[in-house]
């Protein structure tokens, strides 16, 4: 610590050392003693001197000469010599002949009366200095009584100059002479008023200040662009002494954020050098404007305490947790910087304040995680297997370096950059959305060097304005924006390969319009389009004439609803009858090409609604004898239909998938879903046999359940072999009601344990007071009217609130938004979802 305060009082001394290299005159005693002849003729244009005319000195006057004599050197530093004129008896003349004259002390520049001083008024070196530097600066420091008078100043100033506002209870003390001296140094750069009137300090201060403490503030007049409003204030909150007063303006002085590109460990500002903190906000490129204003909304509130920062993640390569938001870096040799997260702006002021906050923080994190540990260990008090899984994970970091965050002032820039965007809106806190980030991960890492996307990623909780205008209202939700075209919800499952498999085919059109009939087989042979070349998909491709127009237009609305879902080409050219011959079909038909073109299917399309062919080309893409798993059970529950399924210990025997397959073609308008399940790539299907018997069947076993129409389930004779003819038996004397059920399931209904929330709806009113959770749109509304003063004009010039105009376009709320991605959920995060 005295090294930095060595360094700073350097400074400040080579500042004097510049005041003091005039020459004087003589070589000996600073207090030079002259003839009255010889000190008027050695006065100099501009040079100030003080002198003090006198006859024999009087026991009286002897303490009054040594002040004088003290004060000489200290006048000397700021360039004005101290003279003791001897005065001859014989001499009469103006300085010497009076007596009351010889009671003062005067102050000449030139030879230019400039003040006179009565002698009991310069009673030690303070006041001495104080007042002989009031009074050469006299036209650059203005001395203000009313309120009025100090408003008229500061109104002068705004985009200017800035102001310092000094009050001491009396002049000629130690106080005003430190506020002098930094006047006479500072007094070009700055603007030095000063009052002694305590009225004045009351009316001028919200709060009630001391008036019999001298009191000093910084006043940001340069900075203010609303003349409406009052200039940024800033209190020195130490004594005023010369040093404290350099050190206070020394800080104003330096950059409110400072922007490091650089190892922050080499980092070396003004405020380090003075023996203060140093703050890291840590931000990104994606978040660079919101980060920005949240270091200048911090660094207004620690100045004069702490030095504030932004340090980019992307031009340094900071080997750090990438949950870390806010470094702190202590002016202490040897004490290596401390990497923190915090939620909002309020903890980073209290860290700087409260010395033990860093160790209360990390002591909180490190109990926080070991009662994640205990939670994780004992796997059984976890009710949410989603949360349990995110809270394991939780110190796992993500690979988001390919997934752009979007803010406010991004958001709609970003849509128009690349054909497709694809956004993912998420709320930090909640597990659902952490574990679909994770998947997202995953698909940024298959779509890597895919021209023409974009992914990116929107964190409700930070940018609820954003999310109210997009209306989105669950999370997490999945949308890609199109140029020139309304964006497209996905509302399939979370895995990896389903959502892959969705910004793929969002990039082809939907349907894709054939221009000729070698496009429309290279179509068929998934040669066409070249985006989907190397990817296996089953194609549909409408046909269609002139006189099907009716037809053609519910094909395309159907194609618009299942865009990213299904590959859908559409062909209507003069010589469409030509095509749909080849395939033996008339226009409107459908033609399905699976397994990369190797076969054909056609089917006949009827006038039917939009909707109707939607659900036929959903029916049409399922398999006939699909084996069930998580990921495509819902396709086949939306059918509404019995199951029968067989379920296996692994791959079902080349006999046994024989015959079933015979089962699902034998009946083109089949009544029941023939389908298998693999215990080994399902083991979910353990527990649902589970619910179906009261001991483990030995498999495979086939069962016969309808869960839309009583819940019985039937279990086919395990003395039987699986084959078509005896399964369709069984199956009739299932119709005839001559089998008995081995079980019925529970008539409760399957739904959520708690109804939907509006999440954004509960944001808003959770904590209303903080600004957080304020769109801009609000804010805006709330800058245009505010509220009226009640105390007239003496209220302006009150200390600034949070919520004057210039704090708020700088002001990003008190959150750290978007500083770093919060992969686990702190205790407010956390104590919000179990309310939930």
């Amino acid at each position: 610590m005295s090294a930095q305060k060595d360094r700073w009082v350097s400074s400040f001394s080579f500042l004097l050392f510049c005041a003091s290299a005039i020459p004087t005159h003589g070589s000996g005693r600073v207090l030079q003693e002259l003839s009255p002849q010889r000190y008027f003729s050695a006065l100099q244009a501009g040079r100030a001197s003080l002198a003090y005319f006198s006859h024999n000195v009087s026991p009286g006057a002897q303490p009054f000469l040594e002040q004088i004599e003290n004060s000489a050197e200290a006048l000397q530093d700021y360039g004005i010599s101290v003279v003791k004129v001897n005065c001859p008896k014989e001499d009469v003349s103006r300085y010497c002949g009076k007596e009351n004259a010889l009671r003062k002390a005067y102050l000449f520049r030139g030879n230019m009366l400039i003040r006179e001083f009565p002698t009991d008024a310069l009673f030690d070196v303070d006041s001495i200095v104080a007042n002989v530097l009031f009074a050469l600066l006299f036209n650059e420091v203005k001395y203000v009584e009313t309120l009025a008078d100090l408003q008229n100043i500061e109104n002068t100033l705004k985009g200017k100059l800035n102001m310092v506002f000094a009050y001491v209870p009396a002049t000629g003390t130690a106080e005003h002479r430190a506020v002098m001296e930094a006047a006479f140094v500072y007094g070009t750069v700055h603007q030095f008023v000063l009052t002694t009137e305590a009225m004045l300090l009351k009316e001028s201060s919200s709060d009630e200040p001391d008036v019999s403490s001298a009191w000093l503030v910084f006043c940001h007049c340069q900075r203010a662009t609303d003349l409406a409003q009052p200039c940024r204030r800033t209190a020195m909150e130490q004594a005023l002494t010369m040093l404290n007063i350099h050190r206070h303006l020394k800080l104003m002085g330096a950059p409110l954020v400072t922007e490091v590109v650089e190892d922050p460990e080499k980092v070396s500002t003004v405020h380090l050098q003075l023996g203060l903190p140093l703050v890291f906000i840590l931000s990104q490129k994606e978040t660079y404007e919101a980060d920005r204003r949240t270091a200048e909304f911090v660094a207004w509130q620690l100045l004069g305490k702490a030095g504030v920062a932004l340090l980019s993640r992307d031009l340094v390569g900071l080997n750090v947790l990438r949950r870390s938001n806010i470094a702190l870096k202590t002016p202490d040799e040897g004490v290596p910087i401390k990497y923190l997260l915090l939620e909002d702006t309020d903890e980073v002021i209290t860290l700087v304040e409260d010395k033990n906050k860093v160790k209360q923080i990390q002591e909180d994190e490190e109990e926080e995680d070991d009662e994640d540990e205990k939670e994780n260990n004992n796997q059984d008090i976890q009710d949410d297997e989603v949360v349990e899984a995110v809270s394991r994970d939780k110190k796992r970091e993500l690979p988001l370096e390919q997934i752009r965050v979007l803010t406010e002032e991004t958001f709609h820039s970003a849509l128009l950059e690349t054909a497709r965007t694809v956004v993912l809106f998420y709320a930090s806190w909640e597990a659902v959305s952490m574990a679909v980030l994770r998947t997202y991960t995953e698909v940024a890492d298959h779509l890597a060097g895919t021209q023409g996307i974009l992914l990116s990623r929107v964190n409700c909780w930070d940018w609820p304005g954003i999310c109210a205008e997009e209306n989105v209202t669950q999370f997490p939700t999945i949308r890609i924006y199109k140029k020139g075209e309304r964006s497209v919800t996905y509302d399939g499952m979370w895995g990896t390969k389903e959502l892959t498999s969705f910004i793929v085919l969002s990039r082809v059109s939907c349907p894709l319009k054939l221009a000729t009939i070698d496009e429309a087989e290279g179509y068929l042979r998934g040669e066409f389009p070249s985006e989907l070349s190397s990817y296996h998909y089953t194609l549909l491709l409408g046909v269609f004439s002139t006189a099907t127009s009716e037809a053609r237009e519910a094909f395309e609305e159907a194609g618009n609803i299942l865009s990213g879902h299904v590959t859908m080409g559409m062909y209507f050219e003069d010589d469409a009858l030509a095509l749909s011959r080849k395939y033996a079909v008339s226009p409107p038909a459908l033609l399905l090409a699976r397994g990369g073109g190797q076969s054909v299917e056609s089917i006949a399309l009827s006038k039917q609604s939009a909707q109707d062919m939607v659900q036929m080309i959903r029916y049409e893409l399922l398999d006939i004898f699909p084996e069930i798993t998580v990921q495509n059970l819902p396709h086949y529950l939306q059918l509404r239909k019995p199951f029968l399924i067989l379920f296996s210990d692994g791959d079902i025997g080349q006999m046994e998938s024989k015959e079933m397959l015979k089962l699902a073609k034998g009946r083109p308008q089949q009544a029941f879903v023939a389908c298998w399940l693999n215990l080994k790539k399902t083991p979910v299907g353990r527990g649902i046999l589970k619910a179906y018997f009261a001991t483990m069947p030995s498999l495979p076993v086939l069962i016969w359940v309808n869960l839309h129409a009583g819940g019985q389930v039937f279990k086919f004779p395990s003395e039987q072999s699986i084959a078509e003819m005896n399964i369709l038996s069984w199956l009739e004397k299932l119709k005839a009601g001559l089998e008995i059920p081995s079980s019925t399931l529970s008539e409760e209904d399957w739904k959520p344990p708690l109804p939907a929330y509006d999440f954004l709806q509960m944001m808003e009113t959770a904590m209303p007071e903080l600004p957080l959770h304020m769109s801009h749109h609000h804010r805006d509304t709330l800058e245009q009217h505010p509220p009226e003063s009640p105390e007239g004009d003496t209220a302006t010039w009150d200390k600034p609130s949070q919520e004057t105009k210039a704090e708020k376009m700088g002001s990003p709320g008190r959150d750290l938004r978007g500083t770093a991605p919060r992969l686990a959920a702190r205790e407010k995060q956390g104590k919000r979802h179990s309310e939930l």
